[in-house]
């Protein structure tokens, strides 16, 4: 089972998330990565088989910042490589996104997503839902005074296109 675990606040993210992970290391993963907003872009560090070596690059090539999301996964499209493991980068990376579950139609909003330029970089159902989020930007207007919205709305046109297990289909229109 994948784990997830964020921090936002004022001291270092990286030696936060990797503690969290090592909680979430008796759930079972074949790899992890974070990814750290450091000014105006995100580093991403990603690495197959245990959290130690995932600190391990971390420590060689440090990420600095204080917002961050981590994950552990299991490899459900694709081998378990560096490529697939989470975080994922949607358009120009302008969205850093993790996932659990799967995305039934991720192979028909990929080609889709294809056809309108997108340039994949992994063989998983996840990166689509990153893309697709950074499409529906495109589409999506800004809202006087509330920049977040603008976002959210993005979010929810994008998972309205998604069909599989993450989610019931009741609850289409929300997150």
């Amino acid at each position: 089972m994948c784990g997830i675990v964020g921090y936002v606040g004022s001291s270092d993210a990286c030696s936060f998330l990797i503690d969290g992970l090592r909680r979430l290391e008796y759930r079972g993963y074949d790899s992890s990565g974070v990814a750290i907003q450091a000014e105006d872009r995100f580093d991403v560090t990603r690495s197959v088989g245990r959290i130690d070596s995932l600190a391990g690059q971390l420590e060689k090539t440090p990420a600095r910042g204080c917002l961050g999301i981590g994950h552990t996964s299991w490899a459900t499209h694709g081998p378990a490589t560096e490529a697939n493991a989470h975080p994922h980068f949607g358009g120009d990376g302008e969205i850093v996104l993790v996932h659990n579950g799967v995305i039934e139609n991720f192979q028909v909003l990929k080609s889709e997503l294809i056809k309108k330029g997108y340039r994949f970089h992994s063989d998983t159902d996840s990166e689509v839902v990153a893309h697709l989020i950074a499409e529906s930007l495109k589409h999506t207007p800004e809202v006087a005074d509330q920049p977040n919205l603008r976002f959210l709305n993005a979010v929810q046109a994008a998972v309205r296109q998604l069909r599989g297990t993450y989610r019931s289909e009741e609850h289409t229109s929300e997150l």
